[in-house]
């Protein structure tokens, strides 16, 4: 027996209905504040510059002896780590007994142009260190990279020659750069004048930056505000949106000098990678990190694919070492649902058992 055809009418109804109540959220939604992110409560330490060194107050009041201390990379905001309650990796750290830091950044200012490598691994990230340890009263401390904040962790670890480092830990922390294929292709030097640009505008700018980033995945934008659009309805979606493309559209400026140095010495030449990188008249020997490690990437990563990651595991000197591939991109790893179920728990028992 056929199914009576549906009623024409009550189908346009329907419809009318959804778009109408679409339309109201999407009033709303133009209407409605930005979201607060990065809420938990914290002091800031350090302010110097484009430094930030903040130190998360407990929520719980058994602590892990070893602080930890979270280096979010130079592009962006550190509040990726802390975005709201419930899908916050501060949070979360904090209430499994973590004494949590985190090295921030702010945009350069112009007179800040001529920052370079050496003003981060050598400065920047050896004070953040120092203040830790003077803050905690702890000869020890664990180190989080995130992205290029892995990088400079990398190169400060290697150079310190373990030091102060209780255990380091990376996420999608790229050492083969010539794998990194869409930035090569932006950053190809036979079209792109990374001298002139610096010479001309002194810092890198955040929207060239974020161009770049966009470029990677060039129809996103268009299908993500399609699929916006199809979910207005869904408050929990719009939320998660909000968050997230609030986090991805705050690209940071670069200082001038930093950014033609990375560019040219590992855009280009791959040092990392070659073993012929040298930060302050240095070499970096990533064999002399021996603390144990741990690095995770990300299956679905377009801005640092596997493929830059994977020779870094191989490099390190540790005995204590380990490798993770995650489900997730670039973000979802580290915030959002995938990583409440997939990272952190992770993280949390492997500095757990090396934290005491």
């Amino acid at each position: 027996m056929n199914a009576p055809a549906p009623d024409p009418f009550l189908a346009a109804q329907a419809e009318f209905e959804r778009a109408l109540r679409r339309n109201i959220k999407g009033l709303e939604y133009l209407a409605s504040p930005a979201p607060v992110l990065g809420a938990s409560a914290k002091d800031v330490l350090v302010e110097r510059g484009t430094m930030r060194l903040y130190r998360y107050r407990p929520r719980v009041d058994d602590v892990y002896r070893v602080p930890l201390l979270l280096v979010m990379a130079t592009t962006n905001r550190g509040y990726i780590f802390d975005m709201v309650p419930g899908q916050s990796l501060v949070e979360y750290l904090l209430d499994h007994g973590f004494d949590v830091f985190m090295l921030d950044w702010a945009p350069p200012r112009a007179d800040e142009r001529r920052l370079t490598l050496e003003s981060y691994v050598l400065d920047f990230l050896p004070s953040a260190v120092a203040r830790v340890q003077e803050e905690t009263g702890e000869p020890d401390v664990s180190v989080v990279g995130y992205c290029f904040g892995g990088v400079l962790s990398l190169l400060w670890a290697a150079l310190e020659g373990n030091g102060p480092l209780a255990n380091l830990v990376t996420f999608t922390t790229p050492v083969d750069f010539s794998r990194m294929e869409m930035f090569q292709a932006w950053a190809d030097r036979r079209f792109f004048d990374v001298d002139r640009l610096v010479d001309t505008f002194g810092n890198c700018p955040g929207d060239y930056l974020y161009t770049a980033f966009d470029m990677l995945r060039p129809g996103t934008r268009a299908v993500t505000g399609a699929r916006l659009y199809d979910q207005l309805h869904d408050d929990e979606f719009v939320k998660s949106f909000r968050m997230f493309d609030r986090w991805a559209s705050d690209i940071l400026p670069l200082a001038g000098e930093y950014f033609r140095q990375t560019t040219k010495l590992l855009m280009w030449e791959n040092r990392l990678l070659a073993g012929t990188l040298e930060v302050g008249g240095r070499r970096v020997d990533l064999r002399r990190i021996t603390a144990p490690f741990l690095h995770v990437a990300a299956q679905h990563d377009h801005i640092v694919p596997t493929e830059a990651s994977a020779p870094l595991i191989g490099m390190i000197g540790s005995a204590d070492k380990e490798e993770v591939v995650l489900k997730g991109g670039h973000v979802s790893l580290v915030a959002g649902g995938n990583a409440v179920k997939r990272l952190w728990p992770k993280l949390v028992h492997w500095l757990g058992v090396r934290s005491t």
